[in-house]
């Protein structure tokens, strides 16, 4: 049985949320298989 692991990516920001999906492999290389993209809604901009 070859193990496969997958790998997420998320950036939640106030304009847009951005994701990326792949799985890495023995070897170490990641194959992307999915992304998104979205509007932001209800984020606020932070204040530090």
């Amino acid at each position: 049985m070859v193990r496969e692991d997958v790998v997420v990516g998320l950036d939640i920001g106030t304009t847009k949320v951005c994701t990326v999906v792949g799985h890495g492999d023995a070897q170490g290389r990641i194959t992307i298989v999915g992304v998104g993209l979205a509007p932001s809604r209800g984020v606020k901009k932070a204040s530090w």
